[in-house]
């Protein structure tokens, strides 16, 4: 539970931040390791949460329902 629960912090983060790069930097975590959380916890859900590519990254529709409810039950 520990697991999912950094893994939806870390998402949040990632999301805040605009990037896997410079959330890694604000969680003091390598970029792969964000990388690795964030593709875990879309595996667990069975959604893509992020569109990425070399250049850019942008929040998914599911994405974009999913931080809104996380962000909700971490503010509660």
């Amino acid at each position: 539970m520990n697991n999912k629960l950094t893994a939806i912090a870390t998402f949040l983060r990632v999301a805040e931040a605009g990037s896997f790069s410079a959330a890694a930097r604000q969680l003091g975590m390598k970029q792969s390791a964000v990388s690795q959380q964030i593709a875990a916890l879309e595996q667990e859900l069975g959604v893509v949460l992020l569109h990425r590519t070399t250049r850019a990254m942008m929040l998914t529709e599911q994405g974009g329902h999913y931080r809104r409810d996380m962000q909700r039950v971490l503010n509660a």
